[in-house]
């Protein structure tokens, strides 16, 4: 039985299911410091959890405020993705595969597009995919079981500067080849500023409101552990539940706040997807800026300590060991959060006008120059 033994979630069944073993109670979470030397002496980041940061009372209100601000945009972004799938799949025959965790809140919103507008039951999984580890086997073999014959339709939030979107063009090409699958890898995300993927609502660098919380925002789930204390080799990639912060979860609102706008942004929806081409081309663009960078500010070419956008920017500040953040403009309000975050860790923030992305984050290493 596929859902046996599973990751708990604050999200209805009818949303999403996490393809993710649950290891709630046998994994406990390392602090940054013990995280972060675990990461740069060579351990695998996926072996460790961060402890989930509780925002500030000043952050959650900034974070309220922007999908308010947002959500009828995030809603037409939505509509837009699921439209352009739809084209590109060429099938109404479609299961969506998120990717654990960012993923996962936009594959619940496009599924509920396609099923309140489009008018279209698209069954939805949530996998890990980790880099160098490439993604979730045991998990997309259980997919493809029990839908042999449907368009499988990979999901993220947004791009930095392509990792995740390699990863999975390789786990793909492997898979197919092993299993004489013939899998697609043109993953789907709502905001694609380092124009790495095919299928987008937009390759402007905004912020996703989903992009500033961690777990709170995606259904209580932890990010995704692959480590061999707790995942044996026949498991799903494991997850933790996080049930102590149910008072503060707001997974549900933010998908509902956003679903409410499709009826009133279904109109113009139709209209771009009906006047433009459902895919673009992959132009790796934002990926220069992240070399020129790093070759510019550490002593090794490790470009992972790079994380451009306006996305992992945020991530950087909630959960890793930040150094630096350079932004484009100290006043745009798409950076009001990382501000925000940056001070309260004491982090220093660069105004850089000439910045392709709306913010880049770098990783403290011990190696800066």
């Amino acid at each position: 039985m596929i859902e046996a033994g599973l990751v708990k979630t604050s999200y209805s069944k009818e949303d999403i299911t996490f393809l993710l073993k649950d290891v709630t109670d046998d994994f406990t979470e390392s602090t940054l410091e013990e995280r972060e030397q675990a990461v740069q002496a060579g351990a695998h980041y996926a072996e460790r959890l961060p402890i989930e940061y509780v925002p500030s009372q000043e952050y959650t209100k900034l974070y309220h405020a922007t999908v308010e601000k947002t959500k009828s945009y995030l809603g037409s972004l939505v509509g837009l993705v699921a439209r352009r799938i739809h084209m590109n799949a060429g099938t109404d025959d479609i299961v969506l595969v998120s990717l654990a965790r960012a993923g996962s809140p936009i594959g619940i919103l496009i599924r509920r597009y396609a099923q309140q507008i489009l008018g279209m039951d698209w069954p939805h999984y949530s996998v890990s995919i980790l880099r160098d580890k490439g993604i979730d086997e045991k998990a997309m073999e259980a997919i493809c079981g029990k839908h042999p014959e449907s368009r499988i339709q990979f999901v993220d939030g947004w791009t930095g500067k392509g990792a995740i979107q390699k990863e999975l063009t390789k786990s793909v090409a492997l898979l197919n080849e092993k299993n004489g699958w013939s899998l697609k890898d043109d993953m789907a995300v709502l905001a694609d500023p380092g124009a790495c993927a095919v299928l987008f609502g937009t390759r402007e660098d905004f912020l996703i409101p989903s992009a500033c919380l961690n777990a709170t925002v995606s259904g209580l789930v932890s990010r995704t552990i692959l480590n061999e204390k707790y995942v044996g080799k026949d498991d799903f990639h494991g997850a933790k539940f996080y049930a102590e912060l149910l008072q503060d979860d707001l997974s549900n609102d933010f998908i509902n706040q956003v679903t409410a706008e499709f009826k009133g942004t279904a109109d113009a929806v139709e209209k771009a997807a009906e006047s433009s081409p459902a895919t673009a081309e992959r132009t790796w663009q934002g990926m220069r800026e992240v070399e020129e960078i790093g070759d510019k500010m550490y002593s090794e070419r490790d470009y992972h300590l790079v994380k451009p956008g306006v996305g992992e920017t945020t991530r950087v500040l909630l959960r890793r060991s930040p150094w630096k953040v350079y932004v484009r403009e100290l006043d745009n309000p798409d950076v009001q959060h990382i501000l925000i975050l940056a001070k309260e860790k004491g982090i220093e923030v660069e105004e850089v006008p000439t910045l392709f992305y709306q913010a880049i984050g770098l990783i403290r290493s011990g190696k800066e120059l």
